[in-house]
């Protein structure tokens, strides 16, 4: 009697998500150092997001690490992660103030204020998560046309 031999498919290892983090010690950092770690990290990602989804999360991180650095005398933390088949991208900013994100109602002769608006157009999924020493604030900026949100198909 013939037993056949079985073949086994070696499974595909799966890539390690992307990530990057990074944390500073005072109330101050580059802002230009973590919209330049969005663009660094999302050019790995495959497939690779259109231009205005990177120009919409390089927005989200700068909107949210400014009010970090704004408002918060340190240590502060970014974390980026690339959510699977890049469909969007997870944004965790840690920062020592214990004052909750607030929307300020939209005022188009005031300067500055507007941030947060524009986190809650572009992004979903806006978490804030209280710490013993601050709090964190989590937001998802989808990347692909299959994700809801403003950022995939304007004209």
């Amino acid at each position: 009697m013939d037993i056949p031999l079985r073949t086994r498919a070696t499974a595909q290892p799966r890539p390690a998500p992307l990530r990057y983090s990074r944390s500073w010690s005072t109330g101050v950092t580059s802002i230009g150092d973590a919209r330049d770690a969005v663009a660094a990290l999302l050019s790995r990602a495959r497939p690779a997001p259109a231009r205005r989804a990177v120009q919409d999360a390089q927005l989200v991180v700068s909107e949210l690490v400014t009010n970090a650095a704004k408002h918060a005398p340190g240590p502060c933390a970014l974390r980026l992660e690339l959510l699977p088949r890049a469909a969007a991208l997870r944004i965790t900013v840690t920062d020592t103030s214990v004052d909750p994100p607030r929307r300020r109602p939209p005022d188009p002769g005031r300067v500055g204020g507007h941030g947060l608006h524009l986190v809650t157009m572009i992004s979903r999924d806006l978490e804030v998560t209280w710490l013993s020493h601050g709090k964190r604030v989590t937001v998802t900026v989808p990347l692909t046309d299959g994700e809801s949100g403003p950022t995939v198909s304007r004209p």
